[in-house]
Parts: structure tokens; sequence; C-alpha cells
């Protein structure tokens, strides 16, 4: 899944980093915070059973559960 939004996301324009390091959640959550990513998009086993991921806005700290296939329109708009 991770790898099917990261080509859609791509091919819609939206710059994406995609951190694929074999390191626990809160070890890629943390550089992406040092990086200064504004939007973090949370790729996770549960999430995906239910078909959805989490995306958080990072200078307001909220966190949003989206449809899997709601994700490119969202940032891409």
């Amino acid at each position: 899944v991770a790898d099917d939004l990261y080509r859609q996301l791509t091919a819609a324009g939206v710059e994406t980093l995609y951190d694929d390091r074999d390191e626990r959640g809160g070890v890629k959550l943390g550089g992406m915070d040092l990086m200064g990513l504004p939007w973090q998009l949370i790729v996770g086993p549960r999430g995906v059973a239910a078909g959805i991921v989490e995306l958080k806005d990072r200078r307001t700290g909220e966190k949003f559960d989206l449809p899997i296939d709601a994700v490119v329109a969202r940032l891409s708009a």
C-alpha cells in the first residue's frame, strides 16, 4: 500500500519522501519531525487492514484517518 501511494503521489506531482527503512515507527517519525515536513502519512498494518491511513498536519498536530483511496486527492488539493 505504501509503495502504491508513493507512486500515485509522485505521479500527481506531490513531492514525497518515502521512509522505507527497517526501523521502528518512532525512529522514522522523529526523523520526519527533524526535517520539518508539513505532512506525515502513516501507513500501518492495522490501518491498512481497516482500509485507512493516518495523515498528520505537523503545523497543528491534527491527525486525520483517511480512506486509502482518498489520500492522493487530499494531498494534491
